[in-house]
């Protein structure tokens, strides 16, 4: 059992990795793209609006809606199954492996909180506050791999724990404070739905199919209630049997399937649908906005001062424990690393703002704070790493 869930952990240390990458040139091109000559055209395209009616049912959203309410619906379904993973097998199964990330993600949401919350209290930019609290698994991990054997494996084991219990952190943020238009009939239709689903769950049901169609529906009925759709994939995650943890349990078997599209697909797609910055000639001026300042503070100064003084507390207190191989400088390292943003914190920014110049120059902030606390994550690390012997993770 311990070598099949190292085996499983390593695949996604590496896919996250390579996604990272991905993710980097795809965010390079859509940038370039968005300020060529043809750029006015290539925005319009993810403005086009696709859909379908029948069957009682309307739907016609843009490309870039579908992309960010219908495609990151499937990477929150990997994510939930991720985190359903490592809380029955994994690495937060054990309350004493799993206290140390779970204090530094705490942290890691709460300061950066803060620190938006005091440039932003009381103006329309307050709703911007879950921006910062995010950390893109795939970027972090990425600059990670640089390092390569240079860093102790329980470093990435540390770095990819506390950002899938942040991205957990997430999810519960945009289900209580991003819903727009609430309609209780479609809410209520979708509670029904997943009720059902844990039903099936209970009696043993095993076929994936009788758990996707339904939450097909599921997420439907979250996008016309108001609550936003992609909530859909982690209560779906949550519904579809784990039992064992078997190579062949339904669980199982979607996560592998949902790897590759995911990292590949589905990552590169939103960042090519989102990071279409115009960079205009006064662009650098419209980052002096109390947002901005709010954005970067918190990715780049609370983030790591969140994880290392909550994480030194918990340590301090006897509640967790440091690793025998990893170090203080590791943890800083780490945190900054946390820093990056990118995806969750886009994805939060689209949530929380309709005004176009204020989700542009919060974009900005983003990418820059989040090169930024890479930049910085890495050179630490790279000063605090000694080489350590080649071992999987």
């Amino acid at each position: 059992m311990e070598n099949r869930q190292m085996g499983l952990f390593e695949k996604f240390l590496n896919s996250e990795q390579a996604s990272g990458i991905v993710l980097i040139l795809a965010t390079i091109g859509s940038i370039t793209l968005a300020n060529a000559s043809f750029g006015p055209g290539y925005l319009d395209f993810w403005q086009q609006k696709i859909g379908f009616s029948g069957a009682g049912v309307e739907l016609h959203q843009s490309i870039e809606h579908w992309i960010n309410d219908g495609l990151m619906a499937v990477f929150f379904l990997l994510i939930g199954l991720e985190i359903e993973r490592e809380l029955y097998i994994g690495k937060l199964s054990d309350p004493r492996e799993a206290t140390l990330p779970a204090f530094a993600a705490l942290g890691g949401m709460a300061l950066p909180a803060l620190f938006h919350f005091f440039f932003n209290q009381g103006t329309p930019t307050q709703a911007g506050i879950g921006i910062p609290m995010a950390t893109d698994i795939a970027f972090a991990l990425g600059v990670l791999a640089l390092l390569g054997d240079r860093v102790p494996a329980s470093l990435k084991i540390f770095l990819a724990a506390f950002a899938i219990i942040d991205d957990l952190g997430a999810i519960v943020l945009i289900a209580l404070f991003y819903a727009q238009g609430f309609s209780l009939p479609y809410f209520a239709s979708a509670l029904i739905i997943f009720l059902g689903l844990l039903t099936l769950n209970r009696l043993g049901v095993n076929r994936l199919a009788l758990y996707l169609l339904p939450g097909v529906v599921m997420w439907y009925c979250l996008l016309k209630s108001g609550v936003h759709a992609t909530l859909a994939g982690v209560l779906l995650a949550f519904a579809i049997p784990f039992g064992r943890g078997d190579e062949d349990s339904p669980s199982s078997t979607l996560l592998h399937s949902l790897h590759n599209p995911v990292a590949f697909l589905v990552m590169p797609l939103f960042a090519l649908a989102n990071t279409g910055i115009v960079l205009g000639g006064n662009w650098l001026g419209s980052l002096a906005t109390a947002n901005s300042a709010g954005i970067f503070a918190g990715l780049v100064l609370g983030k790591p001062l969140g994880i290392v003084f909550v994480s030194w507390l918990a340590v301090k207190l006897g509640i967790s424990r440091l690793p025998d191989d990893v170090r203080w400088g590791h943890v800083l390292g780490a945190g900054l690393l946390g820093g990056i943003g990118f995806t969750m914190s886009i994805f939060i920014t689209l949530l929380a703002f309709n005004d176009p110049a204020t989700i542009q120059s919060a974009k900005i902030t983003v990418l820059l704070s989040s090169v930024a606390a890479g930049t910085a994550g890495y050179v630490i690390l790279r000063r605090a790493a000694v080489p350590i012997p080649n071992k999987k993770v």
